[in-house]
């Protein structure tokens, strides 16, 4: 069985970390760019129980990239220990300046939030999941496939996982792993 590659993940332990997995095999010559219309936006957000009373429009596409890109430099920086780039910073900041979300609760056969008025609205409630993940103690749990091409996040609460959900990553990591005991056997 092959693996879509355009297909959605939501396999990575949060909203916020399937936004960046939207975008496969992000560090490699030939990235996979799972957002590539409103209606694929759209349709991404309908599956996270996201989706606006308005539907997205191409600037909220681009605002959506934007901030995965943004939350993609914040996270890595998080889980290497360094200090997070100063830029991606403001940017998250003034994002969240700008768009305020307040909680409504709604009752439709479970207890829900009410939806999202516009695509940013979205956003900005998965900006605010990011932000509680990358500043609380959830952020121990964070960790990033070592293949140098995905680099995808996810949680392991763990603590025993090495690669990201994609079995691609995990097989590529075991063969070469192979490989490599294998050409050490043979020194």
């Amino acid at each position: 069985m092959t693996e879509d590659k355009h297909a959605f993940r939501f396999d990575c332990g949060s909203t916020w970390l399937n936004l960046l997995a939207t975008k496969g095999r992000s560090f490699s010559a030939d990235p996979v760019e799972r957002l590539d219309s409103p209606a694929r936006f759209a349709e991404w957000l309908d599956r996270s129980e996201l989706l606006p009373a308005r539907p997205p429009t191409a600037d909220d596409l681009a605002r959506a990239t934007r901030l995965r890109e943004t939350l993609r430099v914040l996270v890595l920086a998080t889980i290497d220990g360094t200090a997070p780039p100063h830029d991606a910073v403001t940017e998250l900041s003034a994002f969240l300046a700008g768009h305020d979300d307040s909680v409504h609760l709604v009752v439709a056969g479970r207890l829900r939030r009410e939806p999202p008025a516009t695509a940013v609205d979205a956003l900005a409630r998965i900006a605010r999941q990011a932000v509680d993940y990358l500043t609380g103690i959830e952020r121990a749990a964070l960790k990033v496939c070592p293949e140098h091409d995905c680099r995808g996040v996810f949680i392991d609460s763990a603590g025993r996982r090495r690669w990201c959900p994609s079995p691609a990553c995990a097989s590529r990591g075991r063969v070469r792993a192979m490989r490599a005991r294998r050409a050490a056997d043979q020194v």
